[in-house]
C-alpha cells in the first residue's frame, strides 16, 4: 500500500473522499467544523504539489434528489476560508465531468451531496426491507451503482480516502470506488492514516496494562465491543447508565436508574467471562443520584447497590472517581468510549472530568490514550483536554466497529 507522502500529485487530478457531514443550524451555518479542519492536511498536500482536488462527501440523510436542506453548497464559503482559495461547486455529483476536465493545477472542486443518489448507499428509498417490491428495487439500485461508482472514479487519476467516519460503510465512494484504481493510485489521507494507526495501537500493538473505560446507557449496544476487549484488556471499567444493569443483576436496588431488564443474564455472563479471562472488571462503588433528569435535580451520594426509590444514578461519586483514576493511572494503554455520567448537566460532570483528568495524567507519564465515540469526544472537548491525550478519533461508528474487531470496508478497499 502506497503512502500519500510518497506521491507527487503535480498536474494530477485527485478524488478525495472527505467527511464533511458537519452540523448546521437552521440558517445553514456550520456549528462545528472539526471534520473540515481535520481534512485540510490531505487537501493541502495535493494543492501544494500543484495537483487538482475533487472533493466528495455526504451530508445528512437526504431522501430525494435534490434535497435542498441537505445541499453541501452552504459549506463552500467556510471551506474557502479554511483553504484560502476559491472552491468551485458541482451541483450534481454525476454531471461534473466538464468541470473536472477544465480544472487547472491548484484548483478545488466540491461535488454536491453524494447521498442525493441512492446508488451511493446501494439501497432503495421509500420502501423498507421485507416489503413487497424491496428485493427488485434493491437489485435495480445495485445494477445502477456500478455506473455511479465508475463516474466518480473517472474524475481522478488518484483516489484518496480521508473519511474514517464512514470507513465502516461499504458505500460507492468509500469502498467500491477503490476497485477502479491500482495499488499505486489509491491511498489513505493523513487523517485516515492517523486513525488506522491509533486503532492498531490499542488493538494490536498493546502495551500493558491496558485499560478500557466503557460508558453509555445500554449494555446491548456495547456487547460486541466488550466481548472483544475481554480478550485484550487487563482492566475494564464500566460506567454510565449500563452500570445499573450490572448492579440489578448482582441483586442491587437501583431506584429509578436506567436498566435493561432483559439483559441481566448478559451482565452476569460478562462478569463471569471477565473472571475467567483474568480481567479486572471495575464497577462503581459510589453513585451521585438525582431525583429528576435535569439540571435542576436535587443530588445525593448513594450506594449504587442501594439507590432509594424516586432517585436515579446520574454520575459516579467521588470515591468511584478515585477508584477509576487509580486504575487508569497505572495503565500504559487507555481506550475511553462513553462518559461515566450525564455530563451535559453541570451537576453531573464530576465523574467524567475525573476520568478525563486521570487519562491526561497517565498520558503525561507515557501512556497511549485513544478517545472515541461521539459523546466521549464531546466530553473531552468540553473539558478542554483534547490536546492533552494521545489521540481523539473523528469516527464514531467506524471506531466502534474497529474495536469490535470487524474489518472496515473503507480500509480494506485501500489495502487490497
Amino acid at each position: 500500500m502506497i503512502n500519500i507522502d510518497q506521491v507527487n500529485f503535480e498536474n494530477k487530478r485527485v478524488v478525495i473522499r472527505v467527511d464533511f457531514n458537519v452540523p448546521l443550524d437552521e440558517n445553514f451555518n456550520i456549528t462545528d467544523d472539526t471534520r473540515m479542519r481535520a481534512a485540510l492536511p490531505t487537501i493541502n498536500k495535493v494543492l501544494n504539489d500543484k495537483g487538482m482536488v475533487v472533493l466528495m462527501s455526504h451530508l445528512g440523510r437526504p431522501k430525494k434528489n435534490p434535497d435542498p436542506k441537505f445541499s453541501i453548497k452552504p459549506i463552500i464559503a467556510h471551506l474557502e476560508e479554511l483553504l484560502g482559495r476559491k472552491v468551485a461547486f458541482a451541483d450534481d455529483c454525476m454531471k461534473a465531468a466538464d468541470q473536472v476536465a477544465a480544472m487547472k493545477p491548484g484548483e478545488v472542486l466540491m461535488l454536491e451531496n453524494l447521498r442525493f443518489y441512492a446508488e451511493e448507499e446501494g439501497k432503495p428509498r421509500g420502501i423498507e426491507k421485507g416489503e413487497e417490491g424491496y428485493d427488485e428495487a434493491k437489485k435495480a439500485i445495485k445494477a445502477s451503482q456500478k455506473e455511479f461508482t465508475k463516474t466518480l472514479a473517472s474524475y481522478g487519476e488518484y483516489y484518496i480516502n480521508d473519511a474514517f467516519g464512514t470507513a465502516h460503510r461499504a458505500h460507492a465512494s468509500t469502498a467500491l470506488i477503490a476497485d477502479y484504481f491500482d495499488a499505486d493510485h489509491k491511498m489513505f489521507g493523513f487523517l485516515m492514516g492517523k486513525e488506522v494507526a491509533a486503532v492498531n495501537k490499542v488493538m494490536n500493538e498493546i502495551q500493558h496494562p491496558f485499560t478500557a473505560i466503557m460508558g453509555g446507557s445500554k449494555v446491548s449496544t456495547k456487547i460486541d465491543i466488550i466481548e472483544n476487549l475481554l480478550t485484550k484488556v487487563d482492566n475494564l471499567i464500566i460506567g454510565g447508565g449500563m452500570t445499573y444493569t450490572f448492579m440489578k443483576a448482582l441483586g442491587g436496588k437501583i431506584g429509578n436508574s436506567i436498566c435493561e431488564d432483559d439483559k441481566l443474564d448478559l451482565a452476569l455472563d460478562i462478569l463471569a467471562k471477565a473472571k475467567e479471562k483474568g480481567v479486572n472488571l471495575v464497577l462503581s462503588i459510589q453513585t451521585l443520584a438525582g431525583n429528576k433528569f435535569g439540571e435542576d435535580s436535587d443530588i445525593k451520594i448513594v450506594d449504587p447497590m442501594n439507590i432509594p426509590d424516586g432517585w436515579e444514578g446520574m454520575d459516579i461519586g467521588p470515591a468511584t472517581g478515585e477508584l477509576f483514576a487509580k486504575v487508569i493511572n497505572g495503565s500504559k494503554t487507555i481506550l475511553w468510549n462513553g462518559p461515566v455520567g450525564v455530563f451535559e448537566f453541570e451537576k453531573f460532570t464530576g465523574g467524567s472530568r475525573a476520568v478525563a483528568n486521570a487519562i491526561v495524567e497517565a498520558t503525561e507519564k507515557g501512556a497511549f490514550s485513544l478517545i472515541g465515540g461521539g459523546d466521549s469526544v464531546a466530553c473531552i472537548n468540553k473539558f478542554g483536554l483534547a490536546d492533552k491525550v494521545s489521540y481523539v478519533s473523528t469516527g464514531g461508528g467506524a471506531l466502534l466497529e474497529a474495536i469490535e474487531g470487524k474489518e472496515l470496508p473503507g480500509i480494506a478497499a485501500i489495502k487490497k
